[in-house]
C-alpha cells in the first residue's frame, strides 16, 4: 500500500478484502457511515464493544482484536506533509482554499470554527460523461469562539 500501516489496519483491510465486503456494507452492519468505518480501520475512530463484536464476526477475526477496536485513537497524520497523492490533494485544497473558506464561513456565521467532533463526511460518485466526479460533503457544527 505504500504507507506505513499498523498491523491492525493491515489485518482489517486484508480480512475485508478476503470477505469481499465494502465499507458501505460494513457501515450498514455497524449502523455507521462508510467513511466512519474506514476511519475505524485506520484507527482514527473507536468502536463500541457491540460494534467490535459484529465486526469480528463479519471479518472472522480473533477476539484479541476487540480491545484494539474499542481503544481510544490517537488521531491525525502526524506533523509531516502527506505524500500519498490522494491525501496530498486535500492538503493542497486547504493550502489554496483554506483561508477563503474560513472567510466565507465567518461571513455567514461569525468568528468561530467548524467542529471536527460533531461532524459527518460523505463521499459520493457522480457519473459524468467528461469523467466521473468525486463529491465530498463535510458537515460540521459551527462553534463560535467564546468571549470572556
Amino acid at each position: 500500500m505504500g504507507a506505513m500501516l499498523s498491523e491492525l489496519t493491515e489485518l482489517l483491510l486484508s480480512a475485508k478484502q478476503e470477505k469481499g465486503l465494502s465499507f458501505e456494507q460494513l457501515g450498514t452492519l455497524l449502523g455507521q457511515n462508510e467513511v466512519w468505518v474506514a476511519a475505524l480501520f485506520y484507527q482514527q475512530a473507536s468502536a463500541s464493544p457491540e460494534q467490535a463484536e459484529k465486526l469480528l464476526e463479519a471479518l472472522d477475526l480473533p477476539p484479541v482484536v476487540k480491545s484494539q477496536l474499542v481503544a481510544y485513537p490517537v488521531k491525525g497524520l502526524g506533523p509531516v506533509v502527506p505524500t500519498d497523492p490522494f491525501i496530498y490533494r486535500f492538503y493542497e485544497i486547504m493550502q489554496v482554499y483554506g483561508f477563503p473558506m474560513k472567510e466565507v464561513v465567518q461571513e455567514k456565521f461569525g468568528d468561530g470554527i467548524m467542529s471536527a467532533i460533531d461532524f459527518t463526511l460523505d463521499i459520493e460518485k457522480i457519473e459524468d460523461t467528461k469523467g466521473d466526479r468525486v463529491k465530498v460533503t463535510m458537515n460540521g457544527k459551527f462553534l463560535p469562539y467564546k468571549k470572556w
